[in-house]
């Protein structure tokens, strides 16, 4: 496909004591509604995230980023949500919550290279 593309993405936080409201930010997930587009991944920082919260295990992160991940892919093994069409499985990740793991707000722009884009945001608002 060429042309510009309308993408949405929102970022992934860690939220070691939601009563503190401090966050550090783990992961991306970015879509496309006309690309079929959706993608997710994170990378922790385990001693970062021990600053915040020494008894935090990143483990049991690990696994919910698992989850994440199933869902995103949209095969059976993502279960019941996972077998939603891609716009909404991005709105059901993203979703406001108030629990360890949490999203920015959904933010849109235009690209020609989705992949390209989604490894610059990565970049500059994880790493």
């Amino acid at each position: 496909m060429l042309g510009k593309f309308l993408y949405e993405y929102a970022v992934i936080r860690v939220v070691p004591k939601v009563e503190r409201e401090e966050f550090i930010n783990v992961g991306l997930i970015m879509f496309c509604k006309r690309a079929k587009f959706l993608k997710v991944r994170f990378a922790v920082h385990e001693q970062k995230l021990a600053l915040y919260h020494p008894e935090f295990d990143p483990q049991w992160l690990y696994l919910h980023f698992d989850t994440f991940e199933k869902i995103c892919s949209g095969t059976a093994a993502g279960g019941t949500i996972g077998g939603l069409d891609i716009p909404e499985r991005f709105r059901w990740l993203t979703a406001v919550r108030s629990a360890c793991i949490q999203t920015s707000r959904p933010h849109a722009g235009f690209t020609e290279d989705l992949e390209k884009t989604f490894d610059r945001l990565f970049e500059e608002l994880v790493l």
